[in-house]
């Protein structure tokens, strides 16, 4: 008897080693090559709003940039950089694939590169045109390794050495974005420059490309999804709760601001979380 095959891709969130945890936030492998054929709404891949940094690879199969306008899409390449978004972005398959993506803490990036993350908020760009030769021979190699556990394994032997090298003022830790985004402000305030607040604000877009403002916003819509997740396992989960202790000014505020994120309400993102494959992302994250 044959067996069967899967309704749905498999898709999976990859812890990075720990040395590399204040480096790298997480690998996404999702592949619908072995699965049964999906609705052209099921091949939608459904992003938040993020500032983190990513490089994408099309293992196999094609992928697609959906951009504002109605039935408009650009080809997305085979090893795709791409900066911080500052709003939620939209790609489609328009058939079987298998992708693989690695994020990165932009201020992280920033260490190793000298990139201004500034100038690639809301972009993206072939990996060599973005990070250079050497980033670029790192994303063929990976692209061609033979699974995803060996892609891993060839890009943290890149990455590895020269995080090791480049993190003297970095305290080694990871953890959620909110995490990252307060060791950020210390080490910005910590960097020797000026002191003044429009200092600090421009090299606060530098390490991180976007205002400092954004990213608490960003990392404090992160903790009250994950707060809210844990409380329903408890029983007790509310809305209004959430927003108080996660620093709102009330439920209506966590809605907007969520909604400025995902493009849903949180009542709504859960659902599709749920019930939308094309909201994968966010079913894996938390």
């Amino acid at each position: 008897m044959s067996a069967s095959i899967p309704a749905l891709p498999s898709t999976r969130l990859i812890a990075p080693r720990l040395s590399l945890a204040a480096c790298a936030r997480a690998y996404l492998a999702r592949s619908s090559m072995a699965c049964a054929p999906l609705t052209p709404q099921q091949r939608l891949n459904r992003f938040p709003a993020s500032p983190l940094c990513s490089i994408s690879w099309m293992v196999a199969g094609e992928a697609e940039m959906v951009v504002p306008m109605p039935g408009a899409v650009v080809p997305v390449p085979a090893m795709l950089f791409g900066g911080p978004q500052s709003r939620p972005t939209v790609s489609y398959n328009p058939g079987p694939m298998h992708g693989f993506m690695l994020l990165l803490y932009p201020a992280a990036l920033h260490k190793l590169t000298g990139l201004d993350i500034s100038a690639w908020v809301d972009r993206f760009a072939p990996v060599e045109e973005a990070l250079g030769p050497d980033w670029a021979a790192m994303a063929r190699q990976a692209l061609a390794a033979p699974d995803d556990a060996a892609r891993v394994a060839l890009i943290e032997a890149f990455l590895e050495p020269r995080w090791l090298a480049a993190r003297a003022e970095d305290d080694g830790r990871g953890g959620i974005v909110g995490d990252w985004v307060k060791r950020l402000g210390v080490q910005v305030a910590a960097a020797g420059w000026g002191r003044g607040a429009r200092n600090l604000e421009r090299r606060v877009k530098a390490w991180a490309g976007q205002p400092m403002r954004t990213l608490r916003r960003m990392s404090r819509a992160e903790q009250s999804f994950l707060s809210w997740r844990a409380a329903k396992l408890e029983g007790r989960a509310s809305w209004a709760d959430i927003a108080a202790r996660g620093g709102y000014a009330d439920q209506a505020h966590l809605c907007r601001e969520t909604k400025e994120i995902t493009g849903l309400s949180p009542t709504e993102l859960l659902r599709a979380g749920q019930e939308d494959e094309s909201y994968w992302v966010y079913r894996i994250w938390s």
